[in-house]
Formats: structure tokens, sequence, C-alpha cells
């Protein structure tokens, strides 16, 4: 019995969002199955159990052909950090889980800070949220290389918020990013992409996914000023025409940490807003009928 156990907790870790999200109801499905025979303590620890391994398992794809937010991970610090463990559970508390934890976010993502440090969850460092301090929330923010979080005092109280990736519906866009009005403003909009996605990209266009909006770098990722908005293991480029997409109507916003997004329409963005598409890095121009 042990060992079955054992061989089948091995593919958790390469479940995709919407499989993480069944098993956290099933999860909770359990726990409130079990109540007739535990007591309401046991239930409750089972639950936040539960919720601890959705944090860990959790890996919501958008607007990158599908690829996951795990890659993101194993480039972060691999140790046991405490500091990189509560900016990474943050990560997924803020763009993805703060439904799921009833934790109250403003239609701008901010939630309290106070809130947060209250959730009954654990990093990935296996320490509880709860042992956190306000101090290392700030921390957590300063040290984040992508600059992925923004904090926020007002009338006396610390909030924070992911800058932009989620997937929560009670984030609005419009007070969340900052519209992007002119072309001056986004001279250089670009996708990073696989050569594996391409193909299905340019059958069906740059889709959403399970977030809110297609993301866009402001740059190249050799570019030191972009920090976020592309993974830097990207091997195909596709260019958005900024011009062409305004003048039809595409709504195009800019986040704090210059990741440009857009919702597209109705959650795609079609192959015909393309300017170019090339290799990287070696800049090849790839023709979209070689791609068909």
């Amino acid at each position: 019995m042990l060992r079955i156990l054992r061989s089948c907790s091995i593919p958790l870790s390469f479940i995709t969002s919407s499989s993480s999200l069944s098993l956290h109801t099933e999860f909770r499905t359990l726990a409130l199955m079990d109540n007739t025979r535990n007591s309401p303590a046991r239930n409750f620890n089972q639950t936040s159990s539960s919720f601890s391994a959705f944090a860990h398992s959790s890996r919501s794809g958008g607007g990158r052909g599908g690829v996951s937010d795990k890659r993101d991970d194993r480039q972060r610090t691999r140790g046991n950090d405490k500091i990189d463990a509560l900016g990474r559970l943050l990560t997924r508390i803020l763009r993805h889980m703060a439904s799921e934890l009833n934790l109250k976010m403003r239609s701008d993502g901010f939630v309290r800070v106070e809130d947060l440090l209250k959730l009954n969850l654990k990093t990935f460092a296996n320490i509880p949220l709860r042992s956190h301090t306000v101090d290392d929330i700030r921390e957590a923010v300063g040290r984040d290389n992508k600059q992925r979080f923004s904090l926020l005092e007002e009338n006396g109280e610390l909030l924070v918020r992911a800058n932009q990736g989620h997937t929560i519906t009670t984030v609005e866009t419009e007070s969340l990013l900052k519209p992007i009005l002119s072309v001056e403003e986004a001279p250089v909009c670009v996708h990073g992409t696989y050569k594996r996605n391409l193909e299905s990209i340019l059958r069906s266009g740059l889709k959403r996914m399970k977030r809110l909006h297609v993301h866009f770098s402001c740059g190249l990722p050799t570019d030191g000023e972009v920090i976020s908005g592309m993974r830097r293991d990207v091997n195909v480029l596709i260019f958005l025409d900024v011009r062409k997409a305004l003048a039809d109507g595409m709504k195009l916003y800019i986040s704090d940490n210059r990741v440009i997004l857009t919702e597209g329409f109705e959650g795609v963005v079609p192959v015909q807003y393309f300017e170019r598409i090339e290799s990287w890095p070696d800049r090849q121009p790839i023709p979209f009928q070689l791609c068909m």
C-alpha cells in the first residue's frame, strides 16, 4: 500500500492549473465528507492541507501557448530560503487563489497584508504563512527580480498586489493597469513563445488562456530594461502591430512592471495583428505561410 501511495504522489508537481483546481475541489469535498467521522478541528486541518497542496501544485498558463509557471519556479532559488518561498506563494495567492481562500481583494488587485498573514497556509519552505511578518512581505516584494508585486500604504494599512498575470476575475483591467493610447507609448510590443506552439498560434491566434490578458514585453529578452513579460528561453518572437491594433479598437495596457497586456478581442489576439515573426536568438524572419 505504501508503494502505491508513493507512486501516485509523484505526478502532482506536473498537474496543470485546471487539474489543480479539480484536485483542490476534491480535497475540500473529501474534507466535508469526513466531517461525520472526525472532529471539527481535524476537519479544519484537512481543509487547510488541501489549500497547501493546491499552493504547491498550482501552475497557471496564460497567453504563452499553454507554457506554465513552473519554469519560473525552477529559475528561482531552489533551496528553502524562506523569503523566496514566501514570494512564490504570494504569486500564487495574489494571481490565482484569492477567491478560493475567501481573501478580500479590491478591483485593483490589492489585498490587506494583515488579512494575507492570517491565512492558514504553508509556504514552499514548509513555513506557516502566519509565522511571517509584515517586514517579510516587504522583503519578498523588494527582492523579486521581475517586480511582480506592488505595495500601497493607505489609511495606516499596508496592501499588496500582483502587478499582472491574474486569473482572478475580481480584478478589473481599468483599475489594475494603465491604458496605452498611442504607438509612441509602445514602440516595441513582442510576445515570446516556442516553435512547438507556433502552428497552433497561427491557426487560432494568441489566446489569454486562463489569465485575464495576453502578455507582451516592451523589449527583447537581452534588453537590460526588460524585467518581465517574456521568458528568457523563448525561441520565437511575435511582434504586434500596435498601430493597427489600436486603430481597430484593441485595448492595450501596461503594468507597473512594464508588461504590456491586452484582452485582444474576446480573449484572442488574431493573427492579422502580427506585424512579423522572428526566430530567437538568431532573429531570422519566419514567413507566416510556412507555419500554417
